[in-house]
């Protein structure tokens, strides 16, 4: 395997798990940030971010000297005690969604216009962030360089698991024009032995968005299912499973819940609805999808408004509701587009009273989401005195909760699991009424 130059710009979920990654893999990785305070502090190997090994990998490449943090992109690109330039620059920065659903790719054209006169000869960048359809093309336009070469090569990275999904993936999809760039971007995961496609850039771009969207949809039709239970007398549970031994179906992403979320799935959602609408295709199903999603929260309020008053029309006004879990998922400490915070906003608004408990977070976080939600750091005092617990994100910590303590805690004992984490007959024995999704 070649030992190349790399330079990783931003450090964020995307950018730090391939720097640190790529540098176990023996290249010699230089990241780059805006922050100065973040800086300094990946330097000295202190990761802020809750992904499980990236903080020991962090460590490791530091150690080794093969991993390195400098402030800004050119100085990625040029180390100053480097020999050379970076032979390869993976662009990680953030590609939030902008008005309308359109990806804003504000901060990849910033990136491009700082690093395009330092770049050297046959240098290759690449996409890694997800980025519309006809994106190198436009990398390149704006790089201005005939002699530079721009590569798709979108991240399948899971919160919670980035490092495990980079260096045991189930796929590498490399895109560009450049037949050699492309061959020399996925020579980089050549350790990996994982399946290689190589495509155009515009193929490859659309891959990360129709796996997504693809997921979501699937996400939405299991939560119509459970829906479909409840009414029928099924069991979601027995039915996913029989489903799910399918090979052609497959077992993950069958799990009901307060629907889906996290940075990724609602924007490439509205991105490719985007993306769509510019090729003049109606993509119903998708919109399907979405609408399906957003009704999903509205029925979590209904159950909890049934729980709590007997009634799914009834109200939550004066009601004190236990909140179990705020992230978007389990295993992070990440809130962006949480279901749990969208459900806690209209529980707010409809009158309760919230405190929360989640593994991942303190009193003190600080979120634009936790403004009217009372955060405990122990879930006794997430119990006290509330009319319901709501378990609204799938940590396992869960189950082993002294629930015998939290029923003498509670002033009505009734636990709403919109993850159907907990065993019922747990609660059951404990003294709490369970309440969950798809068990008619």
């Amino acid at each position: 395997m070649f030992i190349r130059r790399i330079a990783v710009v931003g450090t964020g979920y995307v950018g730090l798990t391939t720097g640190a990654c790529l540098a176990s893999l023996g290249h010699r990785v230089v990241c780059a940030d805006v922050d100065p305070d973040k800086i300094a502090r990946l330097s000295r190997g202190e990761v802020d971010i809750l992904e499980p090994r990236l903080a020991e990998l962090v460590a490791e490449g530091l150690a080794a000297g093969r991993l390195s943090f400098v402030l800004g992109a050119k100085a990625a690109v040029v180390p100053a005690d480097a020999d050379s330039a970076a032979e390869i620059v993976f662009l990680c920065v953030p590609t939030p969604m902008g008005v309308g659903g359109v990806a804003d790719l504000g901060s990849v054209e910033a990136v491009l216009a700082e690093i395009t006169d330092v770049l050297a000869p046959d240098t290759v960048v690449v996409n890694k962030s997800t980025v519309p359809v006809g994106t190198a093309d436009r990398t390149l336009e704006l790089l201005g360089r005939e002699d530079v070469a721009v590569v798709s090569n979108p991240e399948f990275l899971r919160e919670g698991s980035a490092v495990e999904d980079f260096l045991k993936p189930d796929r590498i999809v490399v895109g560009s024009r450049s037949q050699d760039a492309a061959e020399r971007v996925a020579a980089l995961y050549s350790r990996l032995g994982a399946p290689t496609v190589l495509t155009d850039a515009a193929s490859a771009e659309l891959v990360k968005y129709s796996a997504n969207c693809f997921l979501a949809m699937k996400l939405s039709y299991v939560n119509a299912m459970a829906e479909l239970c409840e009414r029928l007398g099924a069991d979601i549970g027995d039915v996913t499973e029989g489903m799910g031994y399918d090979r052609r179906i497959g077992q993950s992403y069958l799990k009901p819940g307060p629907g889906w979320g996290g940075s990724c799935l609602p924007k490439d959602t509205r991105a490719m609805l985007q993306i769509a609408d510019s090729a003049d295709f109606e993509f119903r199903l998708l919109r399907a999808a979405i609408d399906t999603n957003e009704r999903q929260r509205q029925r979590i309020v209904d159950k909890v408004r049934q729980a709590v008053t007997g009634r799914r029309s009834g109200t939550l006004s004066h009601a004190r509701l236990g909140l179990l879990g705020l992230t978007f998922k389990a295993h992070t400490d990440d809130l962006r587009d949480s279901p749990a915070l969208a459900v806690a906003a209209m529980l707010r608004q409809d009158g309760a009273e919230l405190v929360a408990y989640d593994p991942a977070l303190s009193a003190d976080t600080a979120h634009p989401g936790l403004e009217s939600i009372s955060v405990v750091e122990d879930p006794e005092l997430a119990a006290k005195d509330v009319d319901a617990l709501v378990v609204l994100t799938e940590w396992p910590q869960f189950r082993s909760l002294d629930w015998p303590r939290l029923a003498e805690l509670t002033r009505q004992p009734v636990v709403v699991d919109t993850r159907n984490l907990i065993d019922p007959d747990v609660l059951a024995r404990a003294g709490f009424r369970w309440d969950g999704l798809g068990r008619g």
